[in-house]
């Protein structure tokens, strides 16, 4: 199979920071629910070793960071000793196959759930059309409350480290507690953490404030999705929030902005987006990694274009533990499995994918 004659942008060498890529295709974070009791277990070397490649960049499935920031069963934490000898093997694995692994820190709001707000989110359909997850109502965080969830974020910093990670990613989209701050569909608080854009980033930039304090700038990256609106989490402006939220995690100087692709809407007859990155990309000073959708000629494009500098890939690259290798040749892609995303078998659906021949 052919390149097409050149070297495909997504395979081309990428400089962030002090870390040298070989190429630019990401392992998104991808909660798989097999982290039984939230301590990572030995099954996870082979499913991260499988996906690391020598310069690729893998971020770790979202890793909670206290006992109450565990929304999802099975996940993995950080928070304590235990969950943090029970990484290091994982984070060995990836650095004998000479990958860069960042570890996605969380609090997905927990089983009595914290927030932004005191409202409830209305049930919703799975995607199987046939069951109801239903939401308990949270409990809005008190203002002095605030700072005990920041050093939370602070202390699972320093403890991936400790397990060698090269560095943490802040997760701040897709509704969970920081999104919930960011969003004003959702935060209706009357304090300095509510109201104006202003006060609604405050959380989400002293959570970054500590762990940047903790581990340093040039470990550090984030996660933002202001134009999604998962689990009601919506703002009436994304564009403007997404602005600011880039401006000012310059004056950090953090390694890299992860940010979640706005979603196709119907416009007349067709499907588009309203919205793109490119004026957040252009305000953002440091590494500027997308994702949500994206495919092999999606991601040369937004590479070759200045649109982004690393491409991150979730479902393709659950199902193709060689991906980048796939990438480079435009080999098929094996199709993946969504009934298998979330079982706990430490196999099916995690490990048994196919890789390409190796003669191929």
């Amino acid at each position: 199979m052919s390149n097409g004659g050149g070297t495909a942008p997504l395979l081309t060498p990428y400089r962030m920071g002090r870390f040298d890529l070989s190429h630019r295709v990401v392992l998104a974070p991808l909660t798989r629910e097999r982290s039984f009791g939230n301590v990572p277990q030995p099954h996870a070397i082979l499913y991260y070793q499988q996906r690391a490649s020598k310069g690729g960049l893998l971020i770790a499935e979202a890793t909670g960071i206290s006992d109450t920031a565990q929304g999802y069963k099975d996940t993995p934490g950080i928070w304590t000793k235990e969950q943090v000898e029970a990484w290091k093997p994982i984070v060995d694995g990836v650095h004998a196959k000479g990958g860069i692994f960042f570890c996605q820190i969380w609090h997905p709001n927990g089983q009595a759930p914290i927030s932004s707000t005191n409202k409830s989110i209305k049930p919703v359909v799975r995607a199987n059309g046939i069951d109801v997850a239903t939401f308990s109502t949270p409990r809005r965080l008190e203002t002095d409350e605030i700072p005990l969830v920041v050093n939370d974020f602070r202390v699972a910093a320093r403890n991936a480290i400790e397990a060698g990670f090269d560095g943490v990613e802040i997760h701040g989209a897709h509704g969970y507690l920081i999104d919930q701050f960011l969003k004003d569909q959702v935060n209706d608080r009357t304090d300095k953490y509510g109201g104006s854009l202003e006060n609604r980033c405050q959380f989400a930039l002293e959570v970054v404030q500590a762990v940047v304090d903790e581990i340093g700038a040039d470990k550090v990256g984030i996660r933002l999705s202001p134009f999604a609106s998962y689990s009601e989490s919506s703002d009436s402006n994304p564009e403007a929030l997404g602005l600011y939220m880039a401006n000012a995690l310059n004056k950090f100087g953090i390694l890299y902005c992860h940010m979640v692709e706005p979603r196709m809407v119907k416009l007349g007859e067709k499907f588009e987006t309203p919205y793109s990155l490119r004026p957040i990309r252009d305000a953002f000073n440091g590494t500027f990694i997308v994702a949500g959708g994206y495919n092999r000629e999606d991601g040369n494009k937004a590479v070759s274009t200045g649109y982004a500098d690393l491409v991150a890939y979730g479902r393709l690259f659950l199902s193709n533990p060689d991906l980048p290798r796939r990438f480079e040749i435009d080999a098929p892609l094996n199709e993946y499995n969504r009934e298998t995303f979330y079982i706990s078998d430490p196999v099916i659906g995690y490990t048994d994918y196919p890789f390409l021949p190796s003669d191929v």
